[in-house]
């Protein structure tokens, strides 16, 4: 499984043998039934996930005890509750497996380490939470923007895999919109 991650991380830099090593050192392979929780809201998060195969989402309880998805991931890609993670505090967010996962996982304090002894992975995990600001701030600014129908088109366009994966209800949510709304989008498209 070491093998997808070092092929993501080498697409954006070049690392050396111990690297590699590292790497392998602190990332542990890890597989995971669908429907499965890996973080609880109310709990700090355990892992930094990168996805090998599989799909992951973020999902937390609206007032009315509604599921609403924050986040979807599409591998590959790495995947938690950042701002928690990070600063080591409890979400108010849960990760679940949308598909069976095949996961590579790391703590924060072997993070912490391993950034230590390699230069590369410490600024490649600062590009990584580049990323992850990056496309939240791109999130926000398309729910705000965006018709559900240009959201929709644009997600399945940058991912049409996901149609095949995740169930609708999820990528509603994760749109901004009841399920409902989304098949009328649908069925739209689909006569067009």
């Amino acid at each position: 499984m070491h093998k997808k991650l070092l092929e993501y991380i080498a697409s954006n830099i070049t690392f050396q043998k111990k690297d590699i090593a590292l790497i392998e050192k602190y990332f542990e392979p890890v597989l995971y039934p669908k429907n499965r929780i890996l973080e609880e809201e109310g709990k700090i998060p355990l892992y930094l996930y990168y996805i090998v195969s599989g799909y992951l989402r973020l999902f937390h309880y609206n007032e009315n005890g509604d599921e609403v998805t924050s986040h979807i991931n599409c591998p590959p890609g790495f995947f938690t509750s950042y701002f928690n993670f990070i600063n080591q505090t409890r979400s108010d967010e849960n990760v679940e497996c949308v598909t069976d996962c095949e996961l590579l996982r790391i703590t924060r304090e072997d993070l912490d380490l391993l950034t230590a002894e390699s230069e590369i992975m410490k600024d490649f995990s600062i590009r990584v939470f580049q990323q992850s600001i990056t496309y939240n701030e791109n999130r926000s600014k398309e729910l705000a923007t965006l018709t559900a129908e240009q959201r929709y088109v644009k997600l399945i366009n940058n991912y049409p895999d996901i149609l095949h994966n995740v169930p609708v209800q999820y990528i509603a949510s994760f749109l901004g919109m009841k399920a409902e709304s989304l098949s009328r989008i649908r069925r739209k498209l689909s006569k067009s």
